[in-house]
């Protein structure tokens, strides 16, 4: 009888939901386009496109609530979620010194990383911080920035494995996982090992980490592990056999936008689901989410390789130009694998237009993996370009009952 109620709730659960989310919305509003996106409508399975657009409605006391449009959402259908990831680890990090301020630690601390098992590397200095010196603020604000895999490495080395898979179950994000580091090969043993760390006030010891070891397994149910028709190996060589992603982190398109929503309004949340973060925690991470990097001295990015729309995919793709300077976008993109990712909060300040759009999409049209040959630039880029306009446009001419007050996102960027 329990089992049998258990099963019924799920199930009203589910319809809750779906009556939540309109489904319909997104493919009329991209069918009656054709010349924008037809060419990937036409093949929905090839290029693997989901997607999530919240409308934002203010009350009286300008508290938000939303409404949320999806097309082709499959919590359970594998993506590789590249750099999205690393929102999950800023936010994470950052709870952490909190729970650890006691002993001293801030985000400002010095963070020596030390090494105790094959192939793990240390990190004594950090150039590119006005200091020299590494910590975890400054980690955030080259991933926030420009995507930094080694700052990524290192904040996911802090946390811990095992904790960062307690973090996620605890926010409710449960079709994600976060096992490897980035952009190293990080995967089996190695994985499960992370440095000991020490931190630094002045030349004061505050904080003593010893190396973890995490020798849990983080089940999902997914699909559509195993991609393509071949993929070339370690050595360049090619292999005539599908693609395997299993054993990958994995971030599902509504847990990145939740995580989202929750960072951007924690106050639409109850106070126990909100993240352990101080106001000062939460200026720095708006702040450097939406900086441009040629906005940035420390770290210093060279313009040619860094333009400042550069992470700015859902409403600008990759086009190098001047960015609007009504529009800020608060977002973490991922690229890898064939696979464009973008989690975004979007605001435009002189329009009073607020929304969150979340999407992925592939194309590798060979079905060859690591070949580096994937069509980011004809099929992955404007796809993203065209559906973060069009979703603007839909804002633009949206009525709204009361106008946003944006004033939280008006930002300082001269530092």
């Amino acid at each position: 009888m329990k089992r049998i109620l258990i099963i019924v709730f799920s199930l009203i659960s589910l319809s809750v939901m779906a009556k939540k989310t309109d489904t319909l919305f997104l493919k009329k509003l991209m069918e009656s386009k054709p010349a924008l996106f037809s060419a990937v409508l036409n093949h929905p399975d090839k290029n693997q496109i989901q997607i999530l657009y919240t409308q934002i409605n203010r009350d009286s006391k300008n508290k938000p609530s939303f409404k949320t449009f999806s097309y082709n959402l499959d919590p359970h259908h594998y993506f590789y979620p590249a750099s999205t990831v690393k929102l999950a680890a800023v936010i994470f990090a950052i709870e952490k010194v909190n729970l650890l301020k006691s002993t001293g630690l801030t985000p400002y601390s010095t963070m020596i990383t030390d090494s105790a098992f094959k192939d793990q590397t240390k990190v004594l200095t950090d150039t590119s911080a006005k200091s020299e010196l590494p910590s975890i603020a400054h980690y955030i604000k080259k991933i926030l920035l420009t995507s930094d895999n080694d700052a990524f490495n290192r904040l996911f080395e802090f946390i811990g494995r095992a904790e960062i898979n307690e973090k996620l179950k605890a926010n409710g994000l449960n079709n994600s996982r976060i096992l490897n580091r980035l952009a190293i090969g990080d995967t089996g043993e190695p994985a499960r090992h992370s440095n000991p760390i020490k931190f630094y006030n002045g030349d004061k010891l505050v904080y003593d980490q010893p190396a973890q070891y995490d020798p849990k397994e983080y089940e999902l149910k997914l699909t559509n592990l195993v991609m393509g028709k071949g993929y070339l190996d370690s050595t360049d060589k090619l292999v005539n056999k599908p693609f395997s992603l299993e054993g990958k982190n994995a971030f599902a398109i509504n847990d990145q936008q939740k995580l989202m929503q929750k960072l951007i309004f924690p106050e639409a949340f109850p106070v126990k689901e909100r993240f352990k973060l101080t106001p000062e925690d939460y200026k720095l991470i708006y702040t450097y989410m939406s900086k441009y990097p040629t906005e940035s001295d420390y770290p210093k990015y060279n313009s040619k390789e860094f333009w400042p729309t550069y992470a700015k995919m859902l409403y600008y793709g990759r086009a190098q130009v001047t960015p609007d300077p009504n529009i800020r976008i608060f977002n973490k993109y991922g690229d890898s694998y064939g696979y464009i990712i973008d989690n975004s909060y979007f605001v435009d300040f002189k329009n009073g237009i607020e929304y969150f759009l979340t999407a992925v999409v592939q194309s590798n049209e060979d079905g060859i993996f690591n070949d580096n040959k994937y069509e980011y630039e004809t099929v992955c880029f404007p796809f993203m370009k065209n559906l973060g306009k069009s979703i603007y446009e839909v804002e633009l001419n949206r009525k709204k009952l009361h106008q946003p007050d944006l004033s939280k996102f008006k930002l300082d960027y001269s530092y």
